[in-house]
């Protein structure tokens, strides 16, 4: 059975273009795969997105603004250490162009454009973040909320570890090569532990994102939005959509307790937690994780029904 498909396209919403691709058939349940900072819409591996649209879904994953094909934005110098110390000691916030609420915009006007009156969203790190803000902000429009390896902003949550903030906070790599060198380091780091499935490949992932095209720039920018955005955790008490929250055991970036943070805030949101999962989503990984938005998506249509 081959499954429809759309190769990626711009659509113009929110003031910006957004560049996304379509999996599975125009009838099906409408699932937005929303990514996390500094990543493009093929870090949601086209394997995965096929997987998901098997199961019965339209799966659309996009650019977020600032990266890959979507709009590039202006403003936002390079984030400083000592602006880190302000806002977590002084609680002086960091300036920052856009925030997630603009974000969750785009998203909103992507499915606009798409006639999605309402979708599913599943979001990924920055990704999670943006899908529960929809949730908050425009809550008719969501079916569902997936919140994979993300948190609520709640500052009572303990932050990355020391390797993954470096990750974090490095300068952009300098050659072609050296961005290669650097995304293969990175991954390692942030998956934890040895998989040599996505560890293969590395470097043709790294090679497709590079020829999309790199934007250092707009990456500091989505980490200002996030900074910014402050705290979710009061706001998420309002949100009504089925909540399935997803966290790896041992992820270094956004520590488990991020996950558990999303769960304990939003009534009746499920908790999952995949062990020995970093910050990433490798593929012997994917089973567990497709087989429960799937369930938890297309549980919320048929109660809705």
């Amino acid at each position: 059975m081959t499954l429809a498909h759309q190769p990626p396209q711009i659509a113009h919403a929110n003031g910006i273009d957004i560049c996304y691709e379509v999996f599975g058939d125009a009838g099906a349940e409408p699932l937005l795969l929303i990514m996390g900072l500094g990543a493009q819409m093929i870090h949601w591996d086209d394997d995965f997105c096929r997987q998901l649209a098997a199961r019965g879904f339209r799966v659309i994953r996009f650019d977020n603004r600032d990266i890959g094909k979507s709009s590039r934005m202006t403003g936002g110098k390079r984030l400083t250490a000592l602006e880190l110390l302000k806002l977590k000691f002084l609680k002086i916030p960091v300036a920052a162009p856009y925030r997630l609420i603009d974000m969750a915009k785009d998203t909103v006007g992507l499915m606009d454009v798409l006639g999605i009156k309402s979708a599913h969203l599943v979001g990924a790190s920055m990704g999670g973040m943006i899908a529960q803000e929809v949730a908050i902000s425009f809550p008719a429009r969501v079916r569902s909320l997936t919140s994979i390896m993300s948190t609520t902003g709640n500052p009572k949550v303990p932050g990355p570890t020391r390797e993954a903030a470096a990750v974090l906070m490095a300068p952009p790599p300098a050659t072609k090569e050296e961005y290669f060198e650097r995304f293969a380091k990175t991954w390692k780091i942030l998956r934890v532990g040895s998989f040599p499935e996505d560890e293969a490949l590395d470097r043709s992932r790294a090679e497709r994102t590079y020829e999309r095209g790199l934007n250092p720039a707009g990456v500091g920018r989505q980490l200002r939005a996030v900074l910014a955005s402050g705290s979710r955790k009061e706001r998420l008490s309002a949100v009504k959509a089925p909540t399935l929250v997803i966290h790896g055991t041992v992820d270094p970036l956004v520590r488990p307790e991020g996950g558990k943070d999303t769960a304990a805030s939003i009534p009746g949101a499920k908790l999952v937690m995949v062990d020995g999962m970093g910050h990433a989503l490798p593929i012997p990984m994917w089973p567990q994780i497709i087989d429960a938005i799937d369930k938890h998506a297309h549980g919320a249509a048929a109660k809705a029904a």
